[in-house]
């Protein structure tokens, strides 16, 4: 597997692959990589004649020093698990001051207001660094296919927009979510959940799906209120925010209609561990 720990390398080499009709395929990562990840490989190893993997803890998008602290780094063990997938992967692991010149700064963005809903009120600044190390990863690989999981669907609405505003020539694919066996959603923060809270964490998904079917026959302001009494109750788990939206916009549902496509938002905090999961209402 060819692995690239500088930019200059890794767009030389892709320089000598390209051809006219080839494409490349691009999964952006912070590592620590879970069988979601995989499934994100392996579809771009599938539409695409190359495939390319970045691993980087970006610290412009963590707006808290001790999360991004105790981000899990676990490169030795991600490039056993490229390897076993596919020895075609190739892999860019840059350094800070690889991507950044020596300058970890974000530079501002305009994603129409996508950027204030949810994540955005809750972690300022997260937005801008995930529009920057996106951009700067997207100019260095220049994909032709990049993928992106849904659990993550602000940011992957987000990257859309960055996409179109600067008329970068990428095709953003948005892929399912994977789940671990109890149907929490598969996230490289669950590695520092306690086998207890694990466990205990199915109860996000399962509160998704309740909303889900009341959404059905109530108005989204009664689905909200029920989700925030019920986790009041909840000594575990700490409700950040529920929300239900609208896809596009991502701004809260005050009326039903009936042409719009709906979606429920949820991050829980348990232990200082944020998790968060979406679900789509219709």
């Amino acid at each position: 597997m060819h692995i690239f720990y500088g930019k200059a390398a890794l767009i030389d080499f892709l320089k000598s692959i390209k051809t006219t009709h080839s494409t490349i395929g691009f999964v952006p990562t912070m590592g620590a990589l879970h069988q979601g990840h995989l499934a994100l490989m392996q579809k771009s190893l599938s539409e695409n004649e190359h495939t390319v993997v970045s691993i980087f803890v970006n610290p412009t998008q963590f707006n808290n020093p001790e999360d991004l602290a105790k981000y899990p780094r676990t490169l030795e063990e991600d490039v056993k698990k490229l390897t076993a997938l596919s020895p075609k992967i190739i892999l860019y692991a840059p350094t800070v001051e690889d991507i950044y010149d020596g300058q970890p700064v974000s530079q501002p963005f305009d994603f129409d207001g996508l950027e204030n809903q949810m994540e955005g009120k809750f972690r300022p600044g997260h937005f801008n660094g995930v529009g920057t190390i996106v951009k700067r990863l997207f100019e260095i690989v220049e994909p032709t296919n990049a993928y992106f999981g849904e659990k993550d669907f602000q940011q992957l609405q987000i990257v859309k927009k960055m996409v179109a505003k600067n008329n970068l020539k990428v095709n953003v694919v948005g892929c399912p979510i994977y789940r671990e066996s109890n149907n929490l959603a598969m996230s490289s923060r669950n590695e520092r959940l306690s086998d207890h809270e694990r466990e205990n964490a199915a109860i996000i998904f399962q509160t998704l799906n309740i909303a889900k079917e009341k959404f059905k026959s109530k108005s989204a302001t009664s689905v909200c209120e029920w989700i925030q009494k019920s986790f009041k109750k909840n000594a575990m788990f700490t409700l950040e925010y529920f929300v239900i939206a609208d896809e596009a916009t991502l701004l809260p549902c005050l009326r039903k209609n009936k042409n719009k496509k709906y979606r429920a938002f949820i991050a829980i905090v348990v232990n200082n561990i944020r998790l968060i999961d979406t679900i789509s209402l219709n």
